[in-house]
């Protein structure tokens, strides 16, 4: 183990003293199920701001350390993304979502569609979040075994029984009160990073590095496919997006929540630029290196005194941890709390936390297997969950918000051939983690028919108890004209948008604008006669 590696472990034994102190205090304030899933919607915006802070700033800052050493400033496309994914949130979601209630989206869909689907979707949400946990705690690990000789598994396990010791206590008030503690070390990382640039290589560096490698300066390197990944990946997201809702709307007010999204967005601004410089300081310094994440531990031994690089990756720690732990304790909440009230209906609040305690042990146990599996491709794992848990809610979830025609049993098929089929896409690609089957990413596969699957199967249910109402002046007329513009567009340029990889991008726009026509133009016909009949009224 180098000097780097001494410093880290001391600083990460103190900081992980000081996390299960703080939740134990947590644990005062989660006495009853609504405090502990919640937080008692006791959030204010301070709360809410650091905790979503952590979520997206601390995974978006290790991804894009890693792009940007490989692919430059158009790295912070990837910033860009989350941003404006939080931003949607904010302004779109947080007041209706917190005037429902809302813990998690596998409840909201039980709530809607019954204790089957509760049962199904609480489980896809749970068994997906351990790896996007692991993929970030992965990603953490290949930096430190760079200083410490720690192994890849061995790091994620002790990370994971970290997660698991403190959300124990305090449930989401564990969560709030370590991400307020995360921020804080982002911020130290910060500061240290910034000083390591201007060590070595300065901005007269990065222009040599410019100039030697103009694609490091280009805002497209990264390639068009994969800034439309990112983008497509956060919008679509927006509405699936559980764990940042179980955050946020554990605010008081919804204005509180908004406010607490708005200024995250905000926060998260300077760890971003941040993330691309001391990718780019990485690659000038310590050109060559197959993974950014080997390189930038590498460049700051050169740069820094041993105690400020174990400083510096102590923010690199609390960045996995302040992810990890959103992630694990919500898919625990899908798991014990809705897949509890699947099977157990009768169950009490306390049950519930006592089943979802319970459930943390087992995604430990998870997290843990995912990286015995696959530990060499930390992306790997992200992939996989955004196709199994996407193409199986997606749906689902917009019927459930904007379409009362959907029925019971079309929700619950789809969950299976929203999944099934993406994850077939999958495995005709070999499972790799850019090279997909036709070119075509698996979760644009799975969505299209999960949207196929529930409406088609609803519309079949309900015949007769529908009614055709088309209006040329509403969301559902021009969304299909768009449908329409993108079919033609597809068709004239088929070879340009497959050899780009943004076919199934566009064949998924294709179906979710006549998913959205079809809510706006299919209707109950009870509903339509009270329409009509408020309209002669009125």
């Amino acid at each position: 183990m180098t000097t780097v590696g001494y410093w880290f472990i001391g600083f990460a034994l103190a900081y992980t003293f000081l996390l299960i102190v703080v939740s134990r205090v947590a644990r005062k304030r989660a006495r009853d199920g609504n405090g502990f899933f919640v937080g008692g919607r006791g959030f204010n915006t301070f709360f809410v701001m650091v905790c979503i802070t952590g979520l997206f700033s601390g995974s978006s800052y290790i991804a894009i350390l890693e792009l940007s050493y490989h692919t430059g400033i158009s790295a912070i496309w990837y910033g860009v993304a989350e941003t404006v994914h939080v931003l949607i949130i904010a302004l779109l979601l947080i007041a209706p979502f917190r005037k429902r209630a809302l813990v998690t989206i596998s409840g909201l869909l039980g709530d809607r569609y019954g204790e089957k689907v509760r049962g199904v979707a609480g489980a896809i949400t749970a068994f997906t979040f351990p790896m996007w946990s692991v993929a970030t705690a992965l990603a953490f690990a290949s930096a430190l075994s760079v200083f410490t000789g720690v192994s890849l598994v061995l790091s994620v396990a002790l990370t994971a029984l970290l997660l698991f010791v403190y959300l124990q206590f305090g449930g989401m008030w564990s969560v709030g009160f370590t991400q307020m503690s995360n921020v804080v070390v982002f911020f130290i990382m910060l500061a240290i990073g910034t000083y390591a640039f201007f060590l070595n290589p300065g901005i007269d560096g990065i222009n040599r590095l410019f100039t030697e490698k103009p694609e490091y300066a280009a805002w497209d390197t990264a390639g068009l496919q994969t800034i439309l990944a990112w983008f497509g990946t956060f919008l679509f997201n927006v509405i699936l997006a559980q764990a940042a809702f179980q955050m946020a709307l554990s605010c008081k007010t919804p204005e509180q929540g908004r406010r607490g999204l708005l200024y995250a967005s905000l926060l998260g601004i300077p760890l971003i630029v941040g993330a691309v410089i001391f990718g780019l300081s990485a690659a000038q310094v310590v050109p060559g290196e197959a993974r950014g994440l080997i390189a930038v531990p590498l460049y700051l031994m050169k740069t820094l005194p041993a105690p400020l690089v174990g400083l510096f990756f102590l923010g690199f720690w609390a960045a996995a941890l302040s992810w990890g732990a959103p992630c694990q304790f919500s898919g625990a909440t899908s798991l014990g709390r809705d897949v509890g009230k699947a099977l157990n209906p009768k169950a009490t609040e306390l049950q519930l936390v006592r089943y979802t305690k319970w459930s943390l042990l087992v995604l430990t146990g998870l997290m843990v297997g995912f990286a015995l599996l696959r530990s060499e491709q930390s992306a790997w794992w992200n992939v996989v969950a955004w196709v199994t848990r996407n193409s199986a809610t997606f749906a689902p979830v917009v019927a459930a918000l904007f379409w009362p025609l959907v029925t019971k049993r079309a929700a619950l098929v789809s969950l299976f051939t929203g999944a099934f089929s993406g994850l077939l896409w999958y495995h005709l690609s070999g499972w790799a983690i850019n090279d997909f089957y036709l070119n075509v990413h698996p979760v644009w596969i799975g969505m299209t028919f999960n949207i196929i699957t529930i409406v088609t199967i609803s519309l079949i249910e309900n015949a007769g108890r529908w009614e055709w109402s088309v209006s040329f002046n509403s969301l559902g007329f021009y969304t299909f004209v768009f449908a329409i513009g993108l079919i033609t567009l597809s068709i004239v340029s088929f070879p340009l948008l497959h050899q780009n990889g943004l076919i199934g991008v566009v064949v998924s726009l294709i179906a979710t604008s006549l998913f959205i026509s079809c809510i706006n133009f299919f209707k109950e016909k009870e509903r339509i006669i009270n329409e009509r009949k408020e309209w002669r009224i009125g």
